[in-house]
């Protein structure tokens, strides 16, 4: 939808699909994004929020953990403060829809993009710059019950049990954060400053395109190269549990894991 050129993703047909199909998974995600140049606008904003508290709602009634991912999107010439102040007001509503909707906090987790500036903006943050709003914004909005939060990239596991009551519980807690189109190094340097001093909970991420690229890269669709390729895969997974631990320092990356993987104008 779109709001006074304020544009907002809303998926809550694949939420509003579980009350019919009974699915046999534990975990259910739902993205909505926002993007900053043309506002948001305060319709864009309470549109959003209330989309992903009622997919959340309805998941829980299905006996499923949401994944709830308030996004930020890296377009524009913004620096980091203005998405500060937008994330801010996007995560406010989004916990206020949640509890208007009922939302049990204990049986979410949380999947936001870092606070970082936009892709246009000429001055760039540190990683130390960006760990510091970024758990500012955590322990200013989200509620000590939420028991997870994952930092965006996309590729992650976790080990999942059903609790007596019937909601699926995630036996790996942490916050979990998108990468949203950092390049693979700047991912990980970003995160590891989030853990290099102690928070109120154990962050760590959610990657897809910056687990990712390398790799396929690497493969290239040719059987020949899915050793190199998965040698590639495993290069980067113990990078990001390094980065997740605190230990990671970008040391003997490649270049082509420095290059940005940001797509102006990206339509999910």
């Amino acid at each position: 939808m779109t709001s006074h050129g304020a544009k907002v993703l809303m998926g809550l047909l694949c939420a509003l699909r579980l009350t019919t199909n009974r699915v046999h998974v534990s975990l259910n995600g739902k993205r909505t994004v926002v993007s900053i140049p043309n506002g948001p606008s305060a319709l864009a904003v309470k549109e959003a929020a209330l989309g992903l508290a009622r997919y959340a709602a309805i998941s829980q009634d299905n006996r499923l953990v949401p994944i709830v991912e308030p996004e930020i999107l890296l377009d524009g010439e913004h620096g980091i403060d203005k998405t500060f102040e937008v994330a801010k007001k996007v995560w406010a509503e989004v916990f206020f829809y949640l509890v208007e909707n009922n939302v049990l906090f204990e049986g979410i987790l949380l999947k936001p993009s870092m606070v970082t500036p936009g892709a246009d903006c000429k001055e760039r943050a540190t990683p130390q710059q960006v760990a510091n709003y970024t758990l500012k914004l955590l322990k200013q909005r989200i509620p000590p019950a939420v028991p997870g939060i994952m930092t965006k990239m996309t590729i992650m596991s976790e080990l999942i049990a059903v609790s007596p009551s019937g909601f699926s519980v995630g036996l790996y807690c942490c916050n979990q954060f998108l990468s949203g189109g950092q390049s693979e190094v700047e991912a990980r340097l970003n995160l590891n400053a989030m853990n290099q001093s102690p928070n109120p909970w154990h962050v760590s991420f959610s990657y897809a395109r910056a687990l990712q690229n390398t790799c396929l890269k690497t493969w290239g669709g040719r059987p020949e190269n899915v050793k190199a390729a998965q040698d590639a895969l495993l290069v980067r997974a113990s990078a990001n549990s390094l980065a997740q631990l605190g230990k990671y320092t970008g040391e003997g990356e490649s270049e082509e894991a420095k290059k940005g993987m940001f797509v102006k104008g990206y339509v999910y």
